[in-house]
């Protein structure tokens, strides 16, 4: 179990003040975290430098800035290329990863057994919003879009610790470095004085 009183301490010495959307979404992560009986602190650690830098460091479920006006997910057009017509969705990023595109939305949906294609908002709550990440962090649910095929173990394990690489598992290598450092700041909120 995360030791919550000191990490809050550690992220206001290396953060600044704390917010309390901010503190509920930590929350509802260490609670997931916690039901899971996780142990590698490093996956903690990055699951909430990814959602710092996803949420635009609200650590709150949040819509894409632009709603994916610029890119092939903000139009109703799947992965594949092919225009759908129903459901009356876009399915731009939301949540704490940003889960994009029809396909992603559909298959997270079934995992866990909620209609994500009729109801994508449902990812802008703190419990799916968990979950969502979990899952595809956890598991690579995905070879498209947000979810690639890569997870966390491959990137933390007994042989290696590749902050940058782990990007992957998100969004290719985009903002890998800074994420990184996100990271090791949260690493040393979790693991200081436990």
């Amino acid at each position: 179990m995360i030791n919550r009183t000191n990490f809050y301490n550690n992220y206001r010495l290396n953060f600044g003040k704390i917010s309390s959307s901010q503190v509920k979404g930590c929350e509802a992560i260490f609670n997931e975290w916690d039901n899971r009986k996780l142990k590698d602190v490093r996956w903690l650690a990055y699951m909430l430098a990814t959602t710092y830098h996803e949420t635009a460091k609200t650590i709150a479920p949040i819509e894409e800035y632009g709603k994916g006006r610029t890119r092939s997910y903000g139009k109703k057009i799947k992965h594949s290329g092919v225009a759908y017509a129903a459901p009356e969705k876009i399915y731009y990023g939301r949540g704490f990863v940003q889960l994009t595109w029809y396909e992603n939305y559909e298959l997270l949906g079934r995992l866990l057994k909620l209609n994500l294609l009729k109801n994508p908002e449902l990812c802008l709550t703190l419990e799916v919003a968990t979950k969502v990440m979990f899952e595809g962090m956890l598991k690579g649910s995905s070879n498209i879009g947000d979810f690639t095929g890569k997870c966390l173990e491959m990137y933390f394990n007994e042989k290696t610790e590749d902050a940058v690489g782990a990007r992957r598992i998100i969004n290719g290598t985009d903002k890998a470095d800074l994420i990184a450092g996100y990271y090791l700041i949260f690493k040393k909120c979790l693991l200081w004085l436990i």
